[in-house]
């Protein structure tokens, strides 16, 4: 971001926990946080509130605050006509989910970040949009000019301005979900559509779904790898697979440091938009390390393991939580830290390094970057590179290794894209849960610990007196949590449950699933609101359940509420999960699509998954692990629970027998008799359901 003219100023965002509100604090505008005090000097002085939601690695952010909030004359006409308040949308989905929702009523289209939205005192939108520029241009007015109609209208239209709040109150609450079907109706039809219309939409070509903007999807493909599982069809796991490589070659990968950005501008997955959220990488890190269970294929691997890297490198703080973000920009420039001159590269690499890098990363062809940078991606598959110039492709492979090291090492020394460091309650267990998902699947220790911290550093600063909170940054953590923060840690406590059992995480599992039923669930209709019962009351208490650039707060509770259920016989959980579903079904039936979640929720609903409890001395217990650990099978959930563990719940207590391990396999009220081999184990796996 640019600087003020005058630096000493500072607003009242100079106190807030978040970078992005931060970012503001020396602008000319008298911001205010989200908060009563706003609300209530509209309400004296009688005047509009102009709300800007936007996020600390948000280009179009920067762009609308370089040429207007940052500029004296434009933040005088804000400050004279409005009540100014500024919103992290990271910090506070609840808001930023209301006043989306109000974009897309009077806009009949998505919205974005930067959100600007015209509120009357009490909260009512009455004008929304998303970034302006300071004068007329893409066909968008110019904000000084749109700040002074928007005044005129506040002004002179207050009758229409009641009228059309009434409207816009009742088509917010027709967003609920309708009446819930009997369970009996529940089938698989659902899961049939979305994949149906999933490859309707998909690019046989590039892989994913649509065209450009291109983004990662990673609920959809998730849903595509399950169903290959469960129907032994081929179709499902061809179109992962092919986007799931398209993805790791193109630039949305970042090809030296690991780990994926946001989205790519262009349906080849070649060019980013090159922030890094950690949202998107937790749950690409399960699924590639999921895909290489299903597939072995070596790219998967590298991709898990240096997206692990960037990880824990470059977003994990030394107290142990996953930072939230990096920037697109660097040095005013979008994408800058990135992309490279063909000479940069030259000078860098020996004349061999640079032989292999060139055609691989496509530097010997046209620059892909703003007319005169590369962006790195795989142009050309190494074998081919290596025939071309008539070398061994192991050689290939170690000139590619080095150049890659030099590469980065040399791009280190740039200065770096900014960072948002604070830490968020759902974002965490994320990440927690594809390090550990992945963990276990590699047998990477050091990924397991890495999310163990990051759930410790939770427990131990954002878990208090039984409730959650959202974020913390610089010593303090505050703001009531949402659904997301409790479902996704139940999630990722499931998850630690599988890569090593603790009976903490049990006890804190069900801690966190009491406070979703007792604050959140909506006991009449069904489905869980996005916000507790005692939380600060806004023009709409929200039940989402589509999936977004997030996994759907509902489907992550619905599924983790279920398998909970099960592991601990807890029918109140199983009974709330079905409700959950129930909910949303009629909108699953008609419009499949963006419910992979739920899609998944409703598959276990249908055939429960298998629960496989070992007990025995826990060094015996790892042997029986490893293979099981590698293999995909998404409806397994794996329970080794060392002899001695005491307090487990009578689903989990099986007897233990001295010096050696059993294995006992569940689905539902129905167990196998224990077996006593590996083997036998393996056989029982692969014959299918007990029946």
């Amino acid at each position: 971001m640019g600087h003020v003219e005058d630096a000493t100023h500072r607003n009242r965002l100079a106190a807030e926990t978040s970078p992005y509100l931060q970012q503001h604090a020396a602008n000319p505008v008298d911001w205010y946080p989200w908060g009563e005090e706003a609300f209530r000097v509209a309400r004296e002085q009688d005047k509009p509130v102009l709300l800007s939601v936007g996020y600390s690695a948000c280009h179009w952010c920067h762009v609308m605050a370089h040429e207007s909030f940052e500029d004296p004359a434009v933040a005088r006409v804000m400050n004279e006509l409005f009540v100014n308040v500024k919103v992290d949308r990271e910090e506070r989905p609840d808001v930023d989910q209301i006043y989306q929702a109000a974009h897309q009523l009077f806009n009949q289209g998505a919205g974005g970040w930067p959100l600007t939205a015209f509120l009357t005192p009490d909260q009512m939108p009455f004008f929304v949009g998303t970034y302006f520029p300071k004068t007329a241009r893409y066909g968008r007015p110019g904000f000084v000019d749109l700040l002074r109609r928007i005044a005129e209208v506040y002004r002179e239209s207050r009758a229409d301005i009641a009228r059309q709040n009434e409207a816009v109150r009742e088509a917010l609450a027709r967003m609920r979900p309708a009446e819930a079907p009997p369970r009996e109706a529940f089938s698989r039809a659902p899961l049939a559509d979305a994949v149906t219309a999933l490859a309707r939409a998909f690019d046989d070509v590039h892989g994913g779904f649509g065209g450009a903007p291109k983004f990662p999807h990673a609920t959809d493909l998730e849903l595509l790898l399950r169903e290959h599982a469960r129907e032994g069809t081929a179709e499902p796991l061809r179109m992962a697979v092919l986007t799931l490589e398209r993805m790791a070659e193109g630039g949305l990968y970042d090809q030296l440091g690991g780990g994926f950005a946001r989205y790519s501008v262009d349906e080849r997955w070649l060019i980013p938009h090159f922030e890094k959220m950690l949202y998107d990488n937790g749950p690409l890190l399960a699924l590639y390390a999921d895909a290489w269970r299903a597939t072995r294929e070596a790219l998967f691997a590298r991709v898990a393991e240096e997206t692990a890297g960037w990880a824990m490198r470059e977003m994990q703080s030394p107290e142990g939580g996953y930072y939230s973000s990096l920037d697109a920009d660097s040095e005013g420039e979008e994408g800058k830290f990135y992309v490279w001159t063909r000479a940069g590269v030259q000078s860098v690499l020996t004349r061999d390094e640079y032989a292999v890098a060139a055609p691989h990363f496509g530097l010997d062809g046209a620059a892909n970057f703003e007319g005169e940078h590369w962006h790195l991606h795989v142009a050309k598959p190494l074998a081919e590179v290596a025939a071309g110039l008539g070398i061994a492709p192991e050689e290939a492979s170690r000139r590619l290794a080095s150049a890659r090291a030099k590469l980065f090492a040399e791009r280190e020394r740039r200065i770096r894209p900014g960072r948002d460091e604070k830490v968020l309650a759902s974002w965490n267990a994320l990440m927690a849960r594809g390090m550990l998902r992945a963990g276990t699947a590699f047998g990477r220790r050091d990924w397991i610990e890495s999310a163990r911290r990051a759930l410790a550093f939770l427990r131990g600063t954002l878990w208090k007196g039984g409730r959650l909170f959202a974020t913390y940054k610089d010593g303090r953590a505050h703001l009531n949590a949402y659904l997301d923060d409790y479902a996704f840690l139940l999630d990722a406590l499931l998850e630690a449950m599988q890569a090593e059992f603790r009976q903490d995480d049990l006890d804190w599992a069900r801690e966190l699933a009491e406070v979703l039923l007792a604050r959140f669930e909506d006991r009449a209709a069904g489905g869980f609101y996005f916000t507790s019962d005692d939380h600060e009351r806004l023009i709409q208490r929200p039940k989402p359940g589509h999936d977004n650039a997030t996994p759907s707060g509902n489907g992550v509770a619905a599924f983790a509420l279920q398998r909970l259920g099960h592991l601990v016989g807890e029918p109140r959980y199983l009974e709330a999960a079905a409700r959950a579903i129930g909910a949303f079904y009629p909108a699953m039936r008609r419009y499949p699509g963006g419910f992979a979640t739920l899609l998944m929720a409703l598959e276990e609903y249908l055939s429960p998954p298998r629960v496989l409890v070992l007990r025995g001395p826990e060094h015996e217990l790892a042997a029986w692990r490893r293979s099981l650990d590698q293999a995909y099978r998404p409806d397994l959930v794996t329970l080794a629970i060392p002899a001695g563990a005491a307090g487990l719940p009578p689903a989990l207590d099986k007897p233990v027998r001295p010096g050696q391990v059993n294995a006992w396999l569940c689905e539902g009220v129905t167990c196998s008799a224990p077996v006593a081999s590996p083997a036998e184990l393996e056989r029982l796996l692969n014959q299918g359901r007990i029946e």
